[in-house]
């Protein structure tokens, strides 16, 4: 029987009734109803969505839960990337982002500027996007650019809802907040591992994880997570308040819950209170938090301070003091990083301090050895700094045993016996086996493959990864050895992928020596030093027989760098990749060495904008040939601009520093000139 619109209205009354039930106990924490009324709403509900199932809304509060398990989690690329924040440990280190801050806006101490203050949850970063005040996907953080859908989980998250309530929100709207586990939820559910038997989680955050990575839902709806907004990402076809607290609170009027102790202050001064006042109650909140984040308050002025590389200036996040145990040191080892730094890490004997069980610290680098005086059989205080990461605070020293040596770094990698260097300006010591060293391995293989180095295409991360795991790739001269079998049988390749594939690295084999160069992945040398030594010696046998003083006698070569490349070609390890990577046929013309002066050597030039008649690579390429160095900002250093449509800061900037600018034309006209 085909439902009449009485039927059709009814069910979204019932949905519209259940939704705003459930904003008043999860959002507001003020139920209007007794459980028994909203029991009733649901139940009439669900019976006539099991009547008429064609009816069913995949936003309807019956459809939380009901979705079949997945066998894996699918990548979600952000369109905007998710940030980390900065952070403070001291009242010191407020003042000193409210300094940076003032500076940076030219604001004098008489203009006030004001913070939004929220709890920093211990949960995780997770974003909701809606579309037409939909939900649609949920995704986690991951490494800030991709993370993983987990739409089918936040579903289940009662706080969170499947349909905006309201009117006014955008057409595409990101939320972005923390999941977390309320303590009163944590409890019972270890309540419940222990009588099953099970082990219990070490603390909310991580049976918060857990729950969100279930491949079945139905097990992350029973785990009773909540949900706290606290910011926006992508907003698209409607336009949101121009303050921080205004937006969260817009945010709460469409069915998002946001914290009750949102406050707004001014000045670190009245951050710091709020820090003091909320540290007092933090363990009577019905959450875990581990410190407070203070975000300017003005939308305009958090879009001109802007970002650095991984966090926003105008945010920060004042850790709570961090807590601290004592163990025993049982060896120290050294370790080599995947660039080839050697870390010194401390094994200790395992001991629980701010809620997981600590087993190695990381020691950084000989500097720090040397300052903690640390040696294997010492007593230390281990302090998880900022609640995440274990560090070695001091060494107990009346603990100490009488029989204890002081810690030496090794000469020799311990995985691949290159030299280890460390330069007297560097803390870090690092392996100088760069080509051949297993440790290594996966990120020379992917530098070498790059599009600036050797740029052989299709050859991507992934497929790195999987190479090197079946030992089919051990050196960058393997690549050349693959056959179409071996490329066919890998993850996501088949016979046309693998087929170009092969294309791509044959077509590798020719190339420049300058690319040569760089894809050796020398340290410190890159693209720019990498033309520079072609065109100041010509040939790779004059750089590999170049001493330092040699090697300093090229423009901008300096003495660490010189020092690097000696040390990279002093290894037998790297000479005998290059000779097996000429037998694999590849192969350059040696450059014609001109010792005198490049016209523009000693300047420094900037591309903006966009290029329409020559690609930027190519405008780059030229002026490095012709000595310039290109950099990425306007400074005062800056001898000339060249600036295509779209060019928008940097041109500002070298408008007010009255440095010269050129279009396109006048760049092609140059080109050509200087190279007649």
């Amino acid at each position: 029987m085909k439902p009449d619109t009485s039927m059709t209205q009814l069910l979204e009354q019932l949905r519209d009734q259940l939704r705003h039930y459930n904003y008043q106990y999860y959002v507001l924490d003020d139920p209007q109803v007794p459980d028994a009324e909203y029991d009733r709403a649901f139940r009439q509900l669900k019976a006539l969505e099991d009547e008429h199932p064609e009816l069913i809304t995949s936003d309807s509060p019956t459809q939380r839960v009901g979705a079949e398990p997945l066998a894996a989690f699918t990548q979600v690329r952000h369109e905007m990337p998710m940030l980390s924040l900065d952070n403070a440990f001291s009242a010191d280190d407020m003042y000193s982002f409210e300094k940076r801050l003032r500076d940076r806006l030219k604001l004098s101490d008489e203009i006030p500027l004001e913070f939004a203050c929220e709890p920093k949850l211990d949960g995780i970063a997770v974003s909701l996007l809606y579309e037409n005040g939909q939900l649609i996907r949920g995704a986690t953080r991951g490494d800030g650019s991709t993370g993983e859908d987990i739409t089918l989980n936040v579903r289940t998250v009662e706080s969170i809802p499947l349909r905006l309530i309201g009117s006014g929100y955008p057409e595409r709207l990101e939320v972005r907040g923390e999941i977390y586990m309320p303590r009163r939820s944590f409890t019972r559910l270890n309540e419940e591992a222990l009588k099953r038997g099970d082990k219990p989680f070490v603390n909310p955050r991580n049976a918060a994880a857990g729950s969100l990575r279930q491949l079945d839902p139905k097990i992350t709806a029973q785990r009773s997570l909540e949900m706290c907004c606290y910011s926006v990402g992508i907003v698209s076809g409607g336009e949101l308040p121009n303050s921080h607290e205004a937006i969260l609170r817009k945010l709460a009027t469409w069915g998002l819950k946001i914290n009750a102790e949102m406050a707004v202050v001014q000045g670190a001064e009245g951050c710091l209170e709020y820090f003091e006042a909320l540290s007092v109650r933090r363990n009577q909140l019905a959450y875990e938090i581990d410190g407070i984040v203070f975000k300017v308050n003005d939308i305009e002025l958090q879009q001109r301070l802007g970002f650095v590389s991984r966090a926003p200036r105008w945010a920060i996040a004042h850790k709570f003091p961090a807590q601290e145990e004592i163990t025993i040191v049982n060896a120290i080892e050294f370790q080599v990083g995947r660039t080839g730094a050697i870390t010194p890490v401390a094994r200790l004997e395992p001991v629980f301090v701010g809620g997981v069980t600590v087993s190695n610290a990381t020691l950084h680098n000989m500097d720090e050895v040397e300052r903690l005086d640390i040696r294997a059989g010492d007593s230390v205080i281990i302090r998880r700094a900022g609640d995440v990461i274990p560090q070695v605070v001091s060494v107990v020293l009346e603990r100490r045993p009488a029989d204890t040596e002081a810690v030496q770094l090794p000469q020799r990698c311990p995985v691949c016996d290159s030299e280890i260097i460390r330069v007297d300006s560097e803390a870090v010591a690092r392996c100088s086996g760069g080509l051949s060293c297993a440790a290594q391995r996966k990120e020379a293989l992917k530098h070498y493959v790059s599009r600036k180095a050797m740029d052989i295409d299709g050859l991507g991360e992934k497929l790195i990864d999987g190479l090197v795991e079946k030992e089919l790739v051990h050196s960058p001269a393997d690549l050349y050895r693959l056959h179409h079998l071996q490329l066919a049988s890998m993850e996501r390749m088949g016979d046309k992928s693998a087929a170009k594939l092969l294309q791509s690295i044959e077509k590798s084999k020719a190339t420049e020596l300058a690319n040569f160069i760089y894809a050796l992945g020398i340290r410190e040398v890159g693209e720019a030093t990498a033309r520079t030594l072609a065109m100041h010696f010509g040939s790779l046998e004059a750089v590999m027989s170049a001493d330092e003083e040699q090697l300093q006698a090229a423009p901008d070569i300096g003495p660490i760098v010189a020092q690097y490349i000696v040390s990279f070609f002093h290894q037998v390890h790297n000479r005998e990749v290059i000779e097996a990577l000429r037998a694999a046929g590849v192969h350059w013309q040696d450059v014609e060495v001109d010792h005198h002066e490049l016209p523009l050597a000693g300047q420094t030039w900037v591309l903006t904008g966009t290029l329409e008649q020559m690609p930027r690579s190519e405008a780059k390429k030229q002026l490095l040939a012709l000595g310039a160095k290109v950099a990425g900002s306007v400074s005062k250093k800056t001898d000339c601009v060249v600036a295509g449509p779209g060019a928008g800061s940097k041109l500002q900037k070298a408008e007010e520093l009255n440095i010269p600018v050129m279009d396109e034309q006048q760049l092609i006209a140059l080109l050509a000139e200087y190279n007649q």
